[in-house]
């Protein structure tokens, strides 16, 4: 514990450090709080989207598979040579939480999906395939927004909590040992005052 002169003019001092040591740490535990509802809902949803493009991809790489085996590896590199489309993400930022968090947007040239090759030598699958990859992109770019979010929250809220153990634990604690110090060591020189003052009345007498 710090050692402090144990005046009245310290004893106020302390008493209103304590009081904003014990607003702020409110205030920590809820925004500690309100950060983990948050990151539990970012969770649920990054579980959901995993498991979506989880299931596309499979049906996608199945029936690439399948393709393959039937028009031969050297005709569906040529006929996914040139894209089916151009498409572009922008990066930009947003508030959550006083945490500055990705926010990603896919600019798309053409939301109509037009197929790079002719249809007289392709498969079906091939086809089906391409759509399939294609549909994925969005569910990818806010896969990595959501979980780079997770990541960024998870740290923050880690920060946080530290924040709170310390005051909670460490600073909040000393406050009030020393506040109590003070006070108890003030009562003693009031006595001690009264008393004196009492034996030089009677002496008086």
């Amino acid at each position: 514990m710090a050692r402090v002169n144990p005046t009245r003019m310290e004893l106020t001092r302390l008493k209103k450090r304590l009081k904003t040591a014990l607003r702020g740490h409110k205030l920590l535990k809820d925004k500690r709080d309100e950060m983990v509802r948050q990151f539990m809902t970012l969770i649920r949803r990054n579980k959901a989207l995993r498991e979506q493009i989880d299931d596309k991809l499979a049906a996608a790489l199945s029936r690439f598979a399948v393709a393959e085996a039937s028009m031969g590896e050297d005709a569906v590199t040529e006929a996914l040579f040139c894209p089916a489309r151009r498409m572009a993400v922008t990066a930009d930022t947003r508030n959550l939480m006083n945490v500055d968090v990705p926010k990603f947007t896919l600019d798309e040239e053409d939301r109509v999906i037009d197929l790079p090759y002719g249809f007289a030598f392709s498969s079906g699958m091939l086809d089906q395939s391409v759509l399939d990859v294609a549909e994925l992109m969005p569910l990818l770019i806010e896969l990595a927004e959501v979980e780079k979010t997770c990541n960024m929250l998870a740290d923050e809220i880690e920060k946080t909590r530290r924040r709170v153990n310390a005051l909670e634990h460490v600073m909040i604690p000393e406050m009030q040992a020393l506040i109590k110090s003070i006070t108890m060591k003030l009562e003693d020189n009031e006595r001690g005052n009264i008393t004196r003052l009492m034996k030089v009345k009677e002496m008086m007498q």
